[in-house]
């Protein structure tokens, strides 16, 4: 009997992507069935958490937290662990309070909080009135005069229209980052912003801010909640507001600390898949969703590709990078030794979104990846997973686009992150378990399909 090949061959082709996507598809399987099962995440993170809590960079607190990723990534199985020295800021907060008044009324405390990096009062009271602006467009409408020696209030919200909370992050950041020196430029005292939070409460959130270079007036930055932003705005519409700042926050010399790695070794060559996040955090709350969930997801990775005896093609390396918060040095120290040991890295992941339910992937990869990635959509739906349209990846990775990596970072449901963000409010209770787990199942997967076939 004759076979017709045109008719044939699709058949027998589609035969073997079948066969090869339902392997792929009992593989993810294999991967979320250990991690929701048998994951330490969440244990891991309590631990972090309640044990160390909030942990920045040069503080006591992070050099524990150094020690403690090192036995956790033993505990995990990785082959080899070690620290990789990076120097770091150190920025110390403090004793701070912030008072207003109206011109004929008693001084009352609002609740703030200095921003990161920011020089503070001396402990010193800094006293002025404080002119309200809704944007770095009516500031500049302002007269030197109307500035000089006053404190500059920017009410600028997150805009509640985006549906990815993470656009109105990056369209209110600016002032969190630029404010201080926008004013300063011009002879202002300090400067207060709204909080960046979706939340429309009264909890102030810290976070990096910058000088310019050429800044000679590095002048206080604080933040204060979206609820007292919204009222002071009110009371400066009708009658004068003063306030009185007193901060103790400074920098300091930076001092030696270190990035924690851990890997097993790939069994067909040494080139390098990352899974990274950040081991710092700010000096408030705990440090649970940012980053403490990434660093404990990332780890959950290694322990489950050891626990399910994969052969993984290409070493598997777990980066707890040191000092995205304030400085980044962690992720650009790593991409130096990268170049000086000219290491191949295949591609690299990060989780610094918080460990609420995944439902993407954010690649920063060319066309042709970016097409592969997206072509296995099918395996992740059973998770949750669906977006990968988004064109971005974390900032500690971000150094290794130089050298043409591919990269990518987990994308959660964004709607209650900026709620918790930076604040007192990111603690160990805010964090689902379940939730937690799938989002190392996901990355696990792939990067399961990433060592497989890259």
């Amino acid at each position: 009997m004759k076979y017709n090949l045109i008719k044939i061959l699709p058949l027998f082709l589609g035969g073997i992507l079948f066969s090869q996507n339902t392997q792929d598809s009992l593989q993810f399987k294999n991967i979320a069935d250990e991690m929701l099962m048998n994951g330490t995440a969440y244990e891991n993170l309590r631990d972090l958490t309640q044990n160390i809590g909030h942990r920045l960079s040069g503080s006591a607190a992070y050099e524990k937290a150094t020690d403690w990723a090192v036995a956790k990534l033993k505990e995990a199985g990785a082959d080899k662990v070690w620290k990789e020295e990076v120097m770091v800021p150190v920025w110390e907060r403090g004793k701070e309070s912030l008072q207003i008044k109206s011109a004929n009324g008693k001084w009352r405390s609002l609740r703030m909080t200095s921003l990161g990096n920011s020089e503070g009062t001396k402990g010193k009271d800094v006293e002025a009135e404080i002119v309200f602006v809704k944007n770095k467009a009516d500031f500049d409408k302002l007269s030197d005069d109307a500035i000089k020696g006053k404190i500059i209030f920017f009410n600028y919200a997150f805009n509640q229209k985006f549906i990815n909370t993470g656009q109105a992050y990056g369209d209110a950041s600016i002032y969190r980052r630029a404010a201080a020196s926008w004013a300063g430029k011009r002879g202002a005292k300090a400067v207060i912003i709204r909080s960046l939070s979706s939340a429309l409460d009264d909890v102030p959130h810290t976070g990096m801010m910058r000088y310019d270079e050429n800044d000679t007036a590095k002048i206080p930055a604080v933040a204060i909640g979206p609820k007292s932003a919204d009222e002071l705005e009110k009371t400066l519409k009708t009658e004068k507001v003063f306030a009185k700042l007193n901060s103790n926050c400074t920098m300091r010399s930076d001092k030696l600390s270190y990035s924690v790695i851990g890997e097993i070794t790939g069994h067909k060559d040494q080139s390098v898949i990352v899974a990274g996040s950040h081991l710092d955090s700010w000096d408030v709350g705990e440090g649970a969703q940012d980053d403490g969930a990434g660093i404990v997801q990332s780890i959950e990775i290694l322990r489950s590709f050891k626990a399910l005896g994969l052969k993984n093609n290409h070493t598997i390396r777990v980066v707890c990078f040191a000092n995205e918060e304030n400085g980044l040095r962690g992720g650009m120290q790593y991409a130096k030794n990268v170049k000086e040991k000219n290491e191949k890295h295949v591609f690299a992941v990060e989780s610094d979104g918080g460990g609420f339910t995944p439902r993407g992937f954010g690649l920063v990869m060319t066309p042709e990846k970016r097409k592969q990635v997206q072509s296995w959509r099918a395996l992740f739906l059973p998770y949750g997973v669906h977006n990968f349209e988004y064109e971005y990846a974390g900032a500690d990775i971000g150094p290794l686009q130089e050298f043409g990596v591919p990269l990518a970072e987990l994308s959660p449901d964004s709607q209650r992150y900026f709620d918790i963000h930076h604040s007192d409010e990111d603690t160990f209770d805010k964090v689902n378990r379940r939730e937690l787990l799938l989002g190392a199942t996901v990355m696990g997967q792939l990067i399961y399909m990433i060592d497989k076939n890259w």
